[in-house]
């Protein structure tokens, strides 16, 4: 790193320039990424926020539209990768990735996403989708997304009270899957009914359901309900139930163990 007139800089060999570098915690770019670990900022904003090697090259390669992004001044590994695909970046500080980042360990790289509209669609795509039923844990959401995406899920399905897909948590958990797969948000008692009506055949995870899958069309939904209090009652009330048979002593599972499992079945059967 070098100064020019009093402002860090750092060379770029791989472009032969040199090029300025953020340090400053307030500097406003910097505050905004920032501010997208808050829910309501990614709201309003429209934005989420993405850190780490693999998952800002997993957006850049699923054609995510990033807006910033943000490289360690020292890594110049990944300011060459992102200037061979032709993606705008800024060097920062170390003081400045870390005041962005989530995590214990920054990986020198993050950047701004715009999220996808999640708005329900007039008719949903062909095959499994898989619905969440006020799920809070965002690790939990994260991996049952990544599952989904594993076995050929055709989407997912928010609905109200459900953690947010887009949180630097979920994000990770669900490595790189949220931008492999649909993600819609919506209230399902409102959202089922319309699924049903277009040939869905809707099972829910409960633990007073039969051990006997129903007989599946091509189009499947599966509720997976809140880990405390499981599938709401009305939703229930739409669904066939069905319980995972249990061989040990355990009642029941995490819900996102269960929901692997189950989206397995209903993807096998």
């Amino acid at each position: 790193m070098t100064l020019l007139n009093g402002v860090p800089f750092v060379d770029a060999p791989f472009k032969g320039i040199a090029m300025e570098i953020i340090t400053g915690l307030q500097n406003e770019g910097v505050k905004r990424m920032r501010a997208l670990k808050r829910r309501s900022e990614r709201r309003e904003s429209g934005l989420h926020l993405i850190e780490g090697e693999r998952l800002v090259f997993d957006a850049i390669a699923s054609n995510a539209e990033l807006v910033s992004v943000y490289v360690l001044a020292s890594r110049h590994d990944l300011a060459g990768r992102l200037a061979a695909r032709g993606i705008r970046f800024t060097f920062v500080s170390d003081a400045v990735i870390r005041s962005i980042s989530d995590t214990d360990t920054p990986q020198g790289i993050c950047a701004s996403v715009r999220t996808p509209d999640q708005t329900p669609p007039i008719e949903y795509p062909s095959g499994l989708v898989v619905a969440l039923d006020a799920l809070q844990d965002p690790g939990n959401l994260g991996t049952i997304i990544r599952t989904a995406d594993a076995f050929g899920a055709a989407g997912i399905l928010l609905g109200e009270g459900s953690t947010d897909a887009f949180s630097p948590k979920s994000l990770r958990a669900a490595m790189g899957s949220t931008y492999h797969i649909p993600i819609f948000s919506g209230e399902l008692e409102e959202e089922v009914p319309k699924l049903k009506a277009s040939g869905f055949t809707a099972v829910c995870g409960h633990l007073k359901g039969s051990e006997t899958l129903p007989t599946l069309g091509r189009d499947r939904l599966l509720v997976i309900g809140n880990e405390a209090n499981g599938v709401s009652a009305g939703v229930a009330d739409l669904c066939i139930p069905y319980r995972l048979p249990m061989r040990g002593r355990a009642e029941s599972l995490n819900a996102a163990t269960a929901a692997s499992i189950l989206i397995y079945k209903l993807t096998e059967v």
